[in-house]
């Protein structure tokens, strides 16, 4: 008589629960009347306020202008900040008992992060558009490699601070966390040397700061890593400080799903 076999089980995947539809609805979410107004109106009116404050004892690049140089620290903070505002929506969305109904779904833990970091992501692409468009019509000169690669990496950087939004979001209380994600990018940008630039001690102490690696790349293409004061930023530096943070960050994250969803 042949023998009876099991059926073999099914195979999961570490994102499972990750699908279409879940994106689309996470979209519709991320791309709100007001979140969109703030992310688009705070980097391109700093922009206008600082692309002409250059130092005083000039601001000569290698491939570019200052006003360059405020745009792609501008793009890189507004990709940030609109990535890190997914904070308000998930802590809203655990206080209603969002969260309960997840633990339900066969999500995994990086399946939820992974949605919530591309959704993220994709929206931080509205204002650095916006900043570059800005940087445009307002003066700021670099080669064309500039334009593409600076921006693209102040894009893709916002990962960063997608998976930092989403540990806020999850740890944090609605009114708690309705302030903290404007006051810590805030700060954040002053020490990763995007607002005003940066030497001597406070320049060592910014390259431990979660900004200092994507604006370091960003920028990387218009001064060949060089300050205004001729200090020099290494790329694998830069690299580890954006890989270390995103990683972290990540750890957090999706060590407070796990503790929202009861999920091991």
């Amino acid at each position: 008589m042949a023998a009876v076999t099991a059926p073999a089980a099914a195979r999961t995947s570490v994102f499972n629960g990750v699908n279409p539809t879940f994106v689309r609805y996470e979209l519709r979410r991320r791309f709100n009347r007001q979140t969109t107004i703030f992310t688009v109106l705070l980097p391109a009116v700093l922009y206008l306020a600082l692309f002409r404050t250059a130092p005083s004892g000039g601001a000569n690049l290698p491939h570019g202008n200052f006003a360059a140089w405020m745009m792609i620290g501008q793009a890189v903070y507004g990709a940030a900040t609109a990535a890190v505002s997914s904070a308000a929506t998930i802590s809203v969305e655990k206080s209603v008992g969002w969260m309960r109904t997840i633990a339900m779904s066969p999500l995994t833990p990086p399946g939820y992060l992974l949605v919530k970091v591309l959704c993220s992501v994709l929206m931080a692409g509205v204002p650095v558009a916006i900043v570059g468009a800005l940087g445009a019509l307002t003066g700021a000169h670099a080669d064309a490699n500039v334009w593409v690669v600076s921006l693209l990496v102040a894009w893709i950087g916002a990962a960063v601070f997608a998976a930092l939004g989403i540990g806020m979001g999850l740890a944090m209380k609605p009114d708690v966390v309705m302030h903290m994600p404007g006051l810590t990018m805030t700060a954040l940008a002053f020490l990763g040397n995007l607002f005003i630039p940066l030497s001597g001690v406070m320049l060592e102490v910014s390259r431990y700061t979660p900004m200092y690696g994507v604006a370091t790349l960003a920028r990387y293409p218009l001064n060949d890593g060089f300050s205004f004061h001729g200090e020099h930023s290494s790329v694998i530096g830069a690299v580890f400080n954006l890989l270390a943070w995103f990683a972290g960050f990540s750890f957090l994250a999706i060590r407070r799903f796990r503790k929202s969803t009861g999920r091991p």
